[in-house]
């Protein structure tokens, strides 16, 4: 589903566009993802609205069948972007699991700016990204993914978040036509 509005007080949640994940090997080139997330997040600070850059810096215990990352991140592996800041009045979230929620005063942060309404972008889609969708959603926020403006480390992976999760969690649609719908 296409977005159809933005509440009037909508934030903007960019996953992991952090220097260790945006250089791994992506579906789509992060510098394009980077560039729209930027542009997103101009749209918003010029219209006064909260963006929050969040970045991972642990994971989350326990045993799985994926590999597990070996050897030490480079001491900037966690940094954001350059790119997009962050900006005076951006908020900053540190996790250390998938999702944005989880474990982070993220959700306080929102209720306290008023925020009923969340667009996400970032990396990675069937990860970070759609952990946090799927918590706004449960949170009771309003949802919209950036499409245009996230990626995966498989395309398949990306493919079924932006096909089949995202419509059931709220609205979809480019960069462009969320930074129209900002006004």
């Amino acid at each position: 589903m296409s977005a159809t509005t933005l509440d009037p007080k909508t934030a903007l949640i960019v996953v992991d566009l952090q220097k260790g994940i945006v250089g791994l090997p992506t579906a789509h080139p992060a510098a394009e993802i980077v560039a729209r997330a930027a542009t997103l997040a101009d749209a918003f600070r010029a219209k006064g609205l909260p963006v929050f850059l969040v970045r991972v810096t642990g994971g989350a215990p326990g045993r799985t069948e994926g590999p597990a990352r070996s050897g030490q991140p480079a001491a900037d592996w966690a940094e954001i972007v350059p790119e997009l800041g962050p900006a005076e009045g951006d908020i900053v979230v540190t996790k250390q699991q998938w999702g944005a929620f989880y474990g982070t005063d993220l959700d306080l942060r929102l209720r306290r700016s008023g925020v009923t309404q969340v667009v996400v972008a970032g990396i990675a889609t069937s990860i970070g990204v759609e952990s946090t969708a799927r918590s706004a959603h449960e949170h009771g926020y309003h949802v919209t993914v950036a499409t245009d403006a996230v990626t995966d480390m498989s395309a398949e992976a990306h493919d079924n978040s932006v096909e089949r999760i995202f419509p059931r969690l709220g609205e979809t649609d480019t960069t462009d036509a969320i930074v129209k719908l900002l006004g």
